[in-house]
């Protein structure tokens, strides 16, 4: 239907510049626009582009045009071009919310996260109610780790937290960035009527940071069943690991820490410098930490072993491309010599 409708308006619109022309009257930027508009919604972007230029020349015709080639540069993710698009309305009117939104989106895209947090702070500034401006204010300044300014952003938003799932998660990952015991209450009822592997995850860490570690391990064993095998952020090793943390406290005398520590080890895990801290940390029992140190040392001894097998097989290579590279060489001729 909507196709159907653009394709009148292209009709009307086109006969109307057709009479113009032959008449040797200019067509007005209006009639450029609803062509340049039903060509858009016909999914035709390069003839768009022809009018939508054209009724861009007009002040009356100039934001709308110029909002909609941004909206087709992005259609064609050339994302720099449509930035550019919507921030040169901004030049011309800077509390233009529609250009402010569309920027500030699109900065995302080209990873341009400082700019894409002030379009959105302007945003705002001039519609202070709009939670869902909040919101992505607030997930901006999340991913910039200014994670205080966050949860003061979301904060504004009580409405939102009570009804809003995604608005509760990031709440409660801000609170749980910076170790507030809050964070708790928080990932709980997000989690009475939603589930994520990566949200329990990182509650099970806050769990950790303030010592609750049976319902810690509890968390993360719920998160290790539900990650897909071929998991990321978190990797299902990372999980296994975090999981070994806990019970190496909460099980001090039992071996079920170390043993779910080599778990984590063979399905991948590395960080040497984690379990190191561990050692470190000074709550393990003699038998965890000679376990523990064993696991560190076998890692560094595989660490150095596969260094050394990279080292050997770059050698071998040079050494394969230098003799063949002798043997094709050509020989010099007498009279060369």
């Amino acid at each position: 239907m909507r196709a159907f409708r653009s394709f009148f308006i292209f009709l009307l619109s086109f006969a109307s510049v057709l009479f113009f022309s032959c008449t040797g009257m200019a067509a007005s930027p209006e009639e450029y626009f609803n062509i340049g508009m039903a060509y858009y919604d016909l999914g035709k972007f390069e003839e768009a582009e022809k009018w939508l230029y054209r009724a861009r020349q007009a002040n009356k015709t100039y934001a709308a045009s110029q909002y909609n080639l941004g909206r087709i540069a992005f259609e064609r993710q050339h994302f720099s071009e449509a930035a550019e698009l919507f921030e040169g309305i901004l030049k011309r009117d800077p509390n233009n919310i529609l250009a402010l939104r569309a920027a500030a989106f699109t900065r995302i895209k080209t990873g341009d996260i400082e700019i894409s947090q002030r379009h959105y702070s302007k945003v705002l500034e001039l519609v202070p109610e709009s939670s869902d401006d909040g919101y992505n204010h607030a997930l901006l300044l999340f991913a910039m780790e200014r994670y205080e300014e966050a949860e003061e952003q979301l904060n504004k938003y009580p409405f939102a937290l009570l009804e809003n799932k995604d608005v509760q998660l990031l709440f409660a990952r801000s609170q749980g960035k910076q170790n507030k015991v809050e964070a708790i209450n928080s990932f709980t009822k997000w989690f009475s009527q939603n589930n994520d592997y990566k949200a329990r995850y990182e509650y099970g860490a806050v769990l950790i940071h303030h010592e609750f570690y049976a319902r810690a391990i509890e968390e993360l064993r719920k998160s290790l069943t539900d990650a897909p095998d071929k998991a990321s952020d978190p990797k299902k090793n990372e999980i296994r690991f975090a999981i070994a943390k806990a019970l190496l406290v909460a099980e001090r005398e039992s071996n079920s820490g170390a043993t779910e520590m080599q778990a984590a080890v063979n399905d991948g895990f590395k960080d040497i410098a984690a379990i190191e801290e561990i050692i470190k940390g000074g709550k393990l029992s003699a038998a965890n930490l000679t376990a523990i140190r064993a696991i560190a040392d076998n890692l560094r001894r595989a660490e150095i072993a596969e260094q050394e097998a990279i080292e050997k097989a770059a050698r071998e290579k040079a050494a394969q491309e230098q003799a063949q590279t002798e043997t094709t060489e050509p020989e010099k001729s007498e009279t060369d010599s």
